[in-house]
């Protein structure tokens, strides 16, 4: 199985369905944010567990216990294998949500026919700080001065393993300090992974792929790094190819 999850941060699932196509067996696993979902809901989530895909549903929830729950059964029956949650929405939030995924572990997946008779168990991801968050942009967040980035995200992470969650999403830069304070079993989910000498885009805290990896990355989401190259299919091979000599 790959540790690479494709980002379909597209505005119409037409164009995510097309880049699925163009990428085939070279991608296994794609990540379908608030943009999409919006637009495509459940039915793009049907269509690629249709087509042997596994489901990254980054939803973010931030909400009230009860809320998060009910939203992560419904989320849960459309056979995504990972789901996020804010970690900042607090301890009963987060245990709420982990114990809603476990309670419909084995249901049946909810208006698709074609697909798999059971959603697989769906793992919750506590996001701790976005990617897109520079120390100043934490500091205005959070109103207080001066705050380190590494500090917050593991008292989050602490904050969301204490609460039974799955796994934490983080930055890279905080990969290998994560890893070392939580031991082996949380997976970490890394974001803000660019290649060599690309782009950072919106992100502040960033890696490439064999540098989050080497820190202890379960797995990477990847975005523009191939969905923005003129070749996806030749950017994500060498990604592949990146990762298999790390």
């Amino acid at each position: 199985m790959s540790r690479v999850i494709i980002a379909l941060d597209y505005p119409h699932p037409t164009q995510a369905l097309e880049l699925v196509d163009r990428l085939g067996d070279g991608a296994d696993f794609y990540k379908v944010g608030l943009e999409l979902f919006t637009r495509a809901g459940a039915p793009l989530v049907e269509e690629l567990r249709r087509r042997g895909k596994r489901v990254f549903l980054d939803l973010k929830f931030h909400d009230i216990p009860a809320t998060v729950a009910g939203a992560v059964r419904s989320a849960s029956r459309l056979g995504a294998e990972f789901l996020t949650v804010h970690a900042a929405g607090g301890r009963a939030m987060m245990e709420a949500a982990v114990e809603a995924a476990g309670s419909v572990a084995d249901a049946p997946v909810a208006d698709a026919a074609d697909t798999p008779a059971h959603a697989p168990p769906v793992r919750i991801l506590a996001v701790t700080l976005l990617t897109s968050l520079s120390r100043e942009e934490v500091e205005r967040t959070l109103g207080r001065a001066p705050v380190d980035p590494t500090h917050e995200v593991a008292r989050l992470a602490d904050l969301a393993v204490g609460a039974g969650v799955h796994g934490v999403v983080s930055s890279p830069l905080e990969v290998e300090s994560l890893r070392r304070r939580l031991g082996s079993d949380p997976l970490l989910v890394t974001p803000g992974i660019r290649l060599a000498g690309g782009e950072a885009h919106d992100q502040a805290r960033i890696a490439t792929p064999e540098q989050a990896i080497r820190a202890g990355a379960d797995y990477l989401v990847i975005g523009r790094a191939v969905t923005g190259a003129p070749d996806p299919s030749r950017a994500l091979a060498e990604i592949h190819r990146t990762l298999e000599a790390t």
